[in-house]
């Protein structure tokens, strides 16, 4: 399925998300940077990508992590998965957190991570004193096992 995805370049360097394949999920982000950003171990730094979002109403846009850099480079977005909301039109930043033992180093034009759009729901909240009953019933944190 294929949506219309408006976007601004808030600058003329900014590079446009592009699709790895045909049938990939997500599309890459592109560091807009003047210079070589450094990464030290443990460190988070805020990562410009000079692009600008209209998300359709009842899409969001989900930031995750490309398998690649976060497997072989330890880098990842700090928060997992950043949230794009449908009214937000500011600048697409990602927050690139490095997990490895080593500094790592963004450049200009590296793919630094990846955004979906999923459509949701908005919830309405109704207040109750009963829940319905299941199997799992207040099991959580590893009650079904491992394996």
């Amino acid at each position: 399925m294929k949506t219309n995805i408006k976007i601004k370049k808030l600058n003329n360097d900014a590079k446009v998300p592009t699709y790895g394949s045909e049938f990939s999920a997500g599309a890459d982000l592109y560091a807009l940077t003047d210079i070589p950003v450094s990464i030290e171990p443990g460190e988070t730094k805020l990562i410009h990508t000079g692009l600008a979002f209209a998300i359709p109403d009842g899409l969001v846009g989900l930031v995750f992590a490309r398998s690649g850099l976060a497997t072989k480079q330890g880098i990842a977005p700090a928060n997992k998965v950043g949230v794009i909301d449908s009214d937000y039109r500011g600048e697409l930043m990602v927050s690139l957190y490095n997990q490895s033992k080593e500094t790592r180093i963004v450049e200009n034009g590296d793919r630094i991570a990846q955004i979906c759009f999923i459509p949701y729901y908005t919830a309405m909240f109704e207040q109750s004193d009963f829940l319905p009953e299941t199997v799992r019933g207040e099991g959580g944190f590893g009650s079904t096992g491992t394996k």
